[in-house]
């Protein structure tokens, strides 16, 4: 009897712990798939990466030069450095070191190509930011933001918020870098035009990319990581003055 009470004991333990773990796990699967939603209103959908002006320079002009273009940021380009942001923004707010928190959130901000390519990232940290305290508060993501007044570039204040709601690193990243390359994927099969079909096709080719960015984001020290793609920050500059535009980047 003895033995058979133990065991009922170890049952209903592992059982009651199982539960627990898929609970929480599935409040953050939600969460993070809210906030990468595209009907979250960040707005991303109104950015194209300098790719408007590829597209009009013939630079990008089907399915596979999409692609290229789309894996370059990712793996070189702006995902290069966005990505090691993310994750140092995370683990900041993971042990509640603010002055590393802080200094992560300035070089975000100092960290950009073009004046677009600024516009871009901190318009959408300051609708992310915004918005996500008003339906999930926090007081810890709160004062961060309070800090630093719409200048958390969207990359740390994703970090930070998922760090603060006790979302996975992982999935964190690995989700924001592939909600990047599909917002530019969107805007490449506006901008080719290409079919939806296509869309989804480049999309499925990015999936090694987009894990790859994100195991080099884990990896990285914000000490040596970089860029090495200046043709994104040149097709970002002349598009400031490019004569028709329809997005903002």
């Amino acid at each position: 009897m003895a033995s058979i009470t133990v065991n009922r004991t170890i049952i209903t333990t592992i059982i009651t712990t199982t539960m627990t773990i898929t609970t929480t796990t599935d409040d953050a699967l939600y969460r993070l798939l809210t906030w990468l939603s595209p009907a979250y209103p960040v707005g991303a959908y109104t950015y194209s990466h300098g790719l408007e002006t590829a597209v009009e320079e013939g630079r990008v002009k089907d399915r596979a030069a999409l692609i290229d273009y789309v894996s370059t940021a990712l793996l070189i380009g702006a995902g290069r450095v966005d990505g090691a942001l993310l994750v140092a923004a995370f683990h900041a707010a993971m042990v509640e070191d603010d002055a590393t928190l802080d200094s992560v959130a300035v070089l975000a901000a100092a960290w950009r190509g073009s004046a677009e390519l600024a516009l871009e990232s901190m318009a959408q940290g300051t609708a992310f930011t915004s918005v996500t305290l008003a339906a999930w508060p926090s007081p810890r993501l709160a004062a961060f933001a309070a800090r630093h007044p719409r200048r958390l570039a969207h990359p740390v204040a994703f970090g930070a918020a998922a760090a603060c709601h006790g979302l996975p690193l992982l999935p964190s990243v690995t989700g924001w870098l592939a909600g990047f390359a599909a917002n530019l994927v969107s805007a490449g099969v506006r901008l080719v035009p290409l079919g939806q079909t296509d869309g989804q096709v480049a999309t499925a080719a990015l999936e090694t990319s987009v894990h790859q960015a994100a195991a080099a984001a884990i990896a990285a020290d914000l000490e040596e990581v970089g860029t090495a793609a200046p043709m994104l920050d040149l097709l970002s500059m002349r598009h400031e003055t490019q004569y028709t535009r329809l997005f903002r980047s």
